[in-house]
């Protein structure tokens, strides 16, 4: 097994706040394989690439996540805590919904390796609502942030949305891209999270950090 991001990290640490959230109730918006000998670890997420995205003090220790779940392609598994729902919609089987803790994570697969530019701006249009049902503009923390991992390459771009609506308890979600392609793979993997909890909560930051963390490319 090889650490997919030997040298080179995305992400950001930072909340003990931690809201059940049930998946089933939740209106997901619409979303946009290959094995192998060798798997790859998506370790992605501990030090800040870009520094708006470094926030100060002690990060907490990475949650468990004892539950293992494989996209249907089997191109990759990943890992969340107990209790989270995991779904795939009828309609989009690239598609994997997983939340929990009152958090959401979203992953896009694609046999085959896109480019990755285009498809990290298409993944970046992956709402938790509608765009007739949101503000126009978004407040990016940072935006397009690249490079090349385990010889993949990989985008990386964190923004917050205002919504109509509340969607779970509130109007304001941030929400992070990351897009790997290569190695036959094409995938993206969205993290949302209500800003007032992200920004108070380093357990929460930490967890989904986690769950990126444990993607694993078979």
């Amino acid at each position: 097994m090889r650490a997919f991001a030997e040298g080179t990290h995305f992400g950001y640490g930072r909340a003990d706040l931690r809201m059940r959230c049930d998946l089933a109730h939740h209106a997901w918006g619409p979303a946009r394989s290959r094995g192998g000998r060798a798997a790859v670890a998506l370790i992605v997420l501990l030090v800040a690439v870009a520094p708006t995205a470094a926030v100060a003090g002690k990060r907490p220790s990475p949650p468990p996540l004892p539950t293992e779940f494989r996209h249907p392609s089997g191109a990759f598994t990943f890992r969340t805590p107990e209790g989270w729902k995991v779904e795939t919609p009828p309609e989009n089987p690239e598609t994997l919904n997983a939340g929990g803790d009152g958090v959401l994570v979203r992953f896009i697969y694609r046999a085959g390796e896109s480019g990755y530019d285009s498809l990290h701006g298409a993944c970046m249009l992956e709402r938790l609502a509608p765009a007739m049902d949101m503000e126009p503009v978004v407040q990016y923390e940072y935006d397009f942030v690249g490079g090349v991992i385990a010889n993949r390459r990989a985008l990386d771009s964190a923004f917050v949305v205002r919504y109509d609506k509340p969607v779970l308890g509130s109007r304001e979600w941030r929400q992070r891209n990351v897009t790997i392609v290569g190695n036959g793979d094409s995938l993206c993997a969205i993290t949302y999270a209500p800003l007032p909890l992200w920004k108070k909560s380093a357990q929460i930051r930490a967890l989904l950090d986690a769950v990126l963390g444990s993607v694993t490319f078979r």
